[in-house]
């Protein structure tokens, strides 16, 4: 049978197409279910029960369940439960659910390919008695709502046995679930067995009575309760607010010291808009895009300097008045605004626990999630007293005006709070970072083992092999994607190869595995294991340039003269065969025994020589030298858990290689963008805007020393100059502020910007980008492509030149790169509080900053930074009798005699508190100077505050990890 849609389109030049498309109908499709006696049976395609078990005893009979829409978008927690099955999916359903969350349409799709699951895919838009035009007025989505109902009334009838015929299946019937409370009423008109997914699961039986939990709180609140904050603009009023001017729009970013305040970021305002206080935030979630209208100057407000936790437990559906913040000079109020509308949600699942409830066996309570910045959510579970000891995910469906927090259901359990398994999962949810098992299509794409390399890939390639090249890596590293060789040529110059694993031969653009990687973006690592960007046969074999073993590489060979200027430069893909795969620590010290005098010792040298020319030639351009306190664990072999942890050492070696692959990146940079100036993968680093190096320029200035910073050049020169004798590690700690006051460096694409906007403020370098390591970063396997097509080694596609896909790429590895950074940085967090765990030790400390209530303290020996808090919000006294005075023009604490001010050496006790089992924190104590009633005594041997270790001071520098060495 054959149907035809016809439409009338307008051109641009004003000319009217019309458009027939032709719609096939057909009488011979698969209802899916065993139980039917009319249809031909498929044995290729899943079969539903023939006489179906159901979770709910809301309907007795036998019966399969056909979806709405809305039960799929808003009710998968619930679908993904093993427990439901003998469902059917219309095609109709299925379509508006691909376009309207991709999401949850990857998560169907995974539900659908499970043939144990028993869900089953019916076309209904091409069966004859199930298809239905769309009418007159009718809008689409009443139409798709018309389609379901005629779909499950069909397959009620086709169902019925037919006369005179026994059949097993007997009394088989449909239920429509859908949470859309006007369909239902048509479904009931029609005589149809309907419901919505929280009235199905009410009535679940015993054995799934928990999966009542999963249910998405999605039904309208009473209006008879009291509203709590004001109602949100409609869309059509936001649209005219934001054309008119009245209101802007932005990205909406929470406190994590204040729960009454955060930020918008509005496109071409420079500094963030401040929003403060409950009734202004009016019910956004940090990530959320927002509607804000400013407020008079004359309510505008400063940024609070206290820390605001909300600690109730369950103070009910009221809102207290906002504490009174601190009344702050003119000069430094901020323009403020409040928020009138939400214009997308960017809930996502969170992680956290559960409070237990101060009424016995209540099903409603609070969960506190692990991320500060996301309010608490209210939920209704029958499992608390197993969840109270759990790690748990929950997921937000709603905030309503009449509420204090938003309201959400149970998702699953984690496991154990505190252990280190169950806050590692935490730690890669919270920062988004996928680690799932590679797919089978993925693992599909990977070479057959064993792969040699033969006489065909030889005829392609430049045969290397017989060059003295090594690497030199971190201790314990098995992703080795770069490797270096020097030697002397006859004409007196130097050549200098950087040789970087072949990773784009391996992975064809397209593949499982090609939009794999691209998803993940970057490999993540925490301290005790590593979440690879592709699977280990390439990261730590085939990829890997080991020692003693033919590997692929893509080569940028220099020639340099003894100065370091470069003479000549060529790419090409090459075989090579590293002599060794050094350590740091092992290259230093063959550098540093003048006896060894091997190839290896020799190129090593000449290495080591140049890498200091190009140093000093960066730095003189105003590249800058910063810092940050980073350490490293030593983990047990066995269980993984901390036993020893020290800040990183930085040794020739480190800088060496890092020399090295910067020039190999500024050197691929110009080539590719020479090459391909609109569609080239770039690396930038943007000036930060003059407000951001407040805090360093206060902080040099209250100690003598001035810090300019119009430019990169001056800025380096200033940290160059801002030395104190008497306290070797103030430089240091300067660079660690400096560091906190740059922006975050990002990929684009070239033709999206201007020239003079590639600019690399940190590096200060005109062109740069990722070309190293493509092992670990996904920007490089795109960089390796069009390098490849300049050489002429390989041919474009589609996608490598189109700027818009490449932008969007873009977006994704800047996400990913940030989140990797930050789950990077909460797994040595905790790491840190198993090492402290029943410990506590006394070390030299730093003052970092001079805050209001507080001391912000840096321990070099670890990296740690914490606070000693020296009041309370208010002002009060923390220890009685003992009073603090803060001088906020000079910048010190006083108690008695006794003054603090930023940079002053201190000591002080480390241990941790496990009182918030969902924020264990490590404490910082005062021990010297001592202050009776406030410091706690010495333990052990006495500590010279005066004279910090020397040893100490020399182990905070940056540095250069695996992992982070070229991540500039």
């Amino acid at each position: 049978m054959l149907t035809n849609k016809v439409f009338m389109k307008k051109t641009k030049r004003g000319n009217i197409l019309k458009i027939v498309r032709e719609h096939y109908l057909r009488d011979d499709i698969w209802c899916g279910s065993a139980a039917c006696q009319k249809c031909p049976l498929d044995e290729n395609t899943t079969l539903l029960d023939q006489v179906p078990e159901s979770v709910s005893e809301r309907f007795t009979f036998p019966h399969y369940l056909l979806l709405d829409t809305n039960i799929i978008l808003y009710q998968m927690d619930l679908l993904e439960e093993s427990a439901i099955r003998n469902v059917i999916i219309l095609n109709t359903v299925l379509d508006e659910v691909k376009h309207r969350s991709a999401v949850v349409y990857k998560r169907l799709r995974a539900v659908l390919s499970n043939p144990e699951r028993k869900f089953y895919t019916f076309v209904n838009e091409h069966h004859k008695d199930t298809y239905v035009e769309r009418e007159p007025g009718e809008s689409a989505n009443d139409r798709n709502d018309r389609m379901i109902r005629t779909a499950a009334e069909w397959y009620g009838k086709h169902l019925s046995p037919q006369a005179g015929k026994k059949s097993a299946g007997a009394g088989l019937r449909i239920v429509l679930l859908s949470d859309d409370a006007d369909n239902r009423a048509k479904a009931m008109a029609l005589g149809l067995n309907t419901c919505s997914a929280a009235e199905y699961m009410k009535a679940a039986k015993a054995k799934f009575a928990h999966l009542l939990d999963k249910i998405a709180q999605r039904e309208l609140v009473s209006e008879s309760k009291d509203p709590l904050f004001p109602s949100h603009l409609t869309v059509l009023q936001i649209h005219d607010g934001i054309k008119n001017g009245k209101l802007m729009q932005g990205g909406f970013l929470a406190s994590r010291e204040n729960y009454l305040e955060g930020y918008v970021r509005v496109e071409g305002i420079e500094k963030a808009v401040l929003i403060q206080g409950r009734m202004n935030l009016n019910r956004a979630v940090d990530g959320d895009i927002v509607a804000i209208e400013m407020l008079p100057e004359s309510e505008w407000k400063a940024p609070s300097d206290v820390v605001l936790v909300d600690e109730q437990n369950d103070p009910g559906d009221m809102v207290e008045p906002d504490p009174t913040f601190s009344v702050k000079p003119q000069a430094e109020l901020e323009p403020t605004a409040k928020v009138v509308g939400i214009i997308k949600r960017k809930w996502r699942q969170y992680c956290g626990i559960l409070l237990p409830s101060h009424i016995h066996g209540s099903t409603r309570h609070i969960f506190v999630p692990a991320e500060r910045k996301i309010p608490r959510i209210r939920i209704e579970t029958r499992q608390a007293a197993t969840l109270l000891s759990q790690r748990i995910i929950v997921a937000i469906d709603q905030w309503p005006r009449h509420s204090r927090y938003p309201q959400g259901h149970f998702v699953r359990a984690l496991g154990p709070i505190g252990s280190k398994e169950t806050e590692n999962e935490v730690i890669l949810l919270e920062h988004d970072v996928p680690h799932n098992r590679f797919s089978e299509d993925v693992l599909a794409c990977l070479p057959q083992m064993p792969w040699k390399i033969t006489g065909a890939d030889l005829k392609r390639r430049v045969d290397l092999r017989d060059i003295t090249i090594c690497s030199v890596d971190p201790p314990g590293c098995t992703d080795i994607d770069d490797a270096l060789h020097a030697r002397r040529l006859p004409n007196g110059n130097i050549e200098v190869g950087v040789h970087i694993a072949d990773v784009s031969h391996f992975i064809r653009p397209g593949s499982a595995l090609d939009r794999e990687a691209a998803s993940r973006a970057t490999t993540v690592y925490l301290v005790d294991k590593r979440i690879d960007m592709v699977p280990e046969l390439l990261s730590s074999n085939l990829c890997s340039l080991r020692g003693g073993e033919e590997r692929f590489a893509f080569s940028c060979i220099w020639e340099l003269d003894d100065q370091a200027n470069i003479k000549l430069t060529k790419y090409h893909k090459s075989v090579i065969k590293s002599k060794n795969a050094l350590t740091y620590e092992e290259a230093q010290i063959i550098i540093d025994d003048a006896k060894q005098t091997n190839e290896v010792a020799v190129s090593l040298r000449m290495l080591n020589k140049l890498a200091k020319i190009l140093k000093k030639r960066r730095t003189e351009k105003g590249a800058l030298v910063l810092a940050s306190p980073e350490i490293r664990f030593q983990v047990d072999s066995e269980t993984h858990d901390p036993i020893d942890v020290k800040a990183k050492q930085l040794l020739d070696t480190n800088s060496m290689v890092e020399e090295f692959m910067l020039l190999a990146n500024v050197s691929v940079a110009e080539k590719i963008e020479q090459e391909f100036p609109e569609c080239a993968m770039l690396r930038r680093h943007p000036c930060p805007p003059q407000s951001n190096y407040e805090p360093l320029v206060k902080a040099a200035q209250h100690q003598g020393f001035e810090i300019l910073t119009t430019s990169g050049k001056e800025l380096a020169t200033s940290l160059d100059n801002a030395v104190k004798p008497d306290n070797p590690y103030f430089n240091t700690m300067l660079r660690i502020l400096a560091t906190r006051c740059m922006m975050q460096a990002v990929y684009f694409i070239s033709g999206t910007l201007q020239r003079e906007e590639f600019f690399h403020y940190g590096l200060a370098a005109p062109i740069y980008t990722h070309f190293t390591s493509p092992i670990r970063r996904y920007a490089d396997i795109i960089v390796h492509r069009l390098l490849a097509a300049c050489v002429g080694a390989d041919s474009t596609y589609q996608e490598l030149l189109d700027k818009k896909i490449n932008s969007n790429l873009c977006n994704n590895l800047n996400y990913r790169n940030r989140m990797a950074q930050y789950a990077g940085r909460a797994s040595v967090a905790l790491h840190t509080h198993l090492f402290f765990r029943k410990r506590s030790e006394d070390e030299q400390a730093y003052i970092l900053f001079i805050r209001k209530n507080a001391l912000q303290i840096l321990v070099p020996k670890y990296g740690f930074e914490g606070t000693i808090y020296v009041t309370g919000r208010n002002n009060e006294e923390i220890k009685t009798g003992v009073r603090f005075v803060y001088d906020e023009e000079q910048q010190t604490q006083r108690c008695g005699t006794i003054v603090f001010r930023a940079f002053d050496p201190v000591v002080v006790r480390l241990s941790l508190d496990s009182t918030n089992v969902q924020h264990e924190k490590l404490v910082f104590e005062l021990v010297k100077p001592y202050i009776e009633g406030f410091s706690v005594k010495p333990e052990g041997a006495a500590v010279d505050v005066e004279t910090p270790k020397r040893k100490n001071e020399q182990q905070a520098p940056t540095p250069k990890s695996k992992k982070n060495k070229k991540a500039k």
